[in-house]
């Protein structure tokens, strides 16, 4: 769902045993024991960070305790967000302390922080439809109405006042901005994400806001209110710091086949632990893969890619990609959330439609319907589906709830039910034990 950063770099790693390795657990509990373990005795996992390169090791160790081959760390390097001090307070029309997080790649008040008039903006295109130079000196306040979907669908849209506002605040001369978080909760959690300068627009300091903060400051607005703000955000963007992938394998019976690559990713922002974002996808696709070889030794190999990087730019997936040229048959990702998988989409090429109805069937017990949507991969395994026109399965998970913790600081463990969990674990599962037994060329889908 992100762009793809820059500098990239890569080493392998081989590794050693530690004793982080833990007791392969039993089979039904492999994906709780996982995400459980990845947010508790790790946490988060902010790319580029000392975490991160914890949860790197920690994932390593509990792929060669569950069995897998070939596990490695591939090492790359990536430009990265570095977080200090968030802090914002209203100073007109009454002193109040708000809820803000910086947004990856925000640019940096002074120490002291700033102040300035708040001028709001109900949408990106208010924002968008002032003159250049108007707004110097001025905090923006960017407003939007994301709500809740079952497909996600409006974190594209509405992501944009993220993504983009905070550029074109800064082309129109704001001195910083602060928008409504992209979410659709009603707690006092703002919710970081990454945004964008691009080259040439001087970065400005940009902070999300929780959403019943923005409600309480569009009420003084809606009375008339002038509003005065200070912001003080601290934190920098750094280049070249060190992130990088785990993958491990379980071979299959014939070698000469290419695999199927299964991906997620490893790190997370840092205001939770990363439960649901993404430590919930690695724990899926483990658990699965060593469930679809519970019935024998597959046909082909089943690859798992915990890739880094992910929040601020798909680096880790952009590594992968240019260090496994090799052909892969199919690519798949998990990278949605916890919660019920309820609709299956799939992109094969023609002379692959009977592979197509055997996954649907495979699906079918479990009241997963075959879906006729786009088919998006996800931003880890995106790269090397690009580059090789890969065919890909997305397994939809329910995401009514998701935008309520993401990038927030309720991105824990807790929110997690293992019924679900144990549902997305039965349905990967029955994807890959289709599609890695096929012995029929699985063409590129185009």
């Amino acid at each position: 769902m992100k762009g793809f950063a820059r500098n990239l770099a890569l080493a392998v790693l081989a590794i050693p045993a530690t004793a982080m390795a833990a007791p392969a657990p039993a089979e039904g509990d492999v994906a709780w024991d996982f995400v459980a373990g990845l947010t508790s005795e790790v946490g988060q996992r902010l790319a580029g960070s000392e975490a991160e390169a914890r949860g790197r090791q920690w994932a390593a160790e509990r792929l060669k305790a569950l069995g897998f081959s070939n596990v490695a760390i591939e090492l790359a390097v990536t430009r990265a967000y570095v977080r200090g001090l968030d802090a914002a307070r209203l100073t007109l029309p009454v002193p109040q302390k708000l809820a803000v997080t910086a947004l990856g790649f925000s640019g940096t008040t002074p120490d002291a922080g700033l102040e300035g008039d708040v001028v709001y903006f109900a949408s990106l295109d208010a924002l968008k439809a002032v003159p250049a130079g108007s707004l110097t000196g001025k905090i923006v306040f960017l407003d939007h109405a994301m709500k809740a979907a079952q497909d996600g669908s409006g974190y594209g849209p509405y992501g944009q006042a993220r993504r983009a506002g905070p550029a074109v605040a800064s082309t129109k001369g704001a001195a910083a901005i602060v928008i409504r978080s992209i979410g659709t909760d009603s707690h006092r959690n703002p919710h970081t994400g990454v945004t964008n300068f691009p080259a040439g627009v001087t970065p400005i300091p940009a902070a999300a806001m929780s959403n019943p903060d923005a409600d309480m400051l569009v009420r003084l607005i809606g009375k008339g209110k002038a509003l005065r703000m200070a912001l003080t955000l601290t934190g920098r963007t750094a280049e070249s710091l060190p992130t990088g992938n785990v993958i491990g394998e379980l071979p299959g019976r014939d070698p000469a086949l290419p695999p199927i690559l299964v991906g997620c990713h490893l790190d997370s922002w840092d205001l939770g632990t990363g439960a649901v974002d993404d430590g919930a996808g690695c724990a899926i696709v483990t658990a699965a893969a060593l469930k679809a070889r519970g019935a024998g030794q597959t046909l082909r190999t089943i690859r798992v890619l915990m890739a880094g990087a992910e929040e601020i730019g798909a680096a880790g997936g952009a590594a992968y990609a240019k260090a496994h040229p090799e052909h892969h048959a199919l690519a798949m990702e998990s990278d949605s959330g916890a919660d019920r998988v309820w609709r299956a989409e799939m992109k094969f090429a023609a002379a692959n439609a009977a592979l197509a109805d055997r996954v649907a069937a495979a699906l079918a017990p479990l009241g997963i319907p075959r879906g006729q949507g786009e088919v998006e991969g996800g931003a880890d395994v995106g790269p090397v589906i690009a580059a090789q026109k890969l065919a890909v399965i997305d397994l939809s998970q329910d995401m009514t709830h998701y935008f309520d913790l993401h990038h927030t600081p309720d991105d824990t463990l807790d929110k997690i039910d293992r019924a679900a969990l144990a549902q997305n674990v039965e349905a990967w599962a029955a994807v890959l034990g289709v599609v890695a037994n096929a012995p029929e060329e699985i063409a590129p889908a185009g």
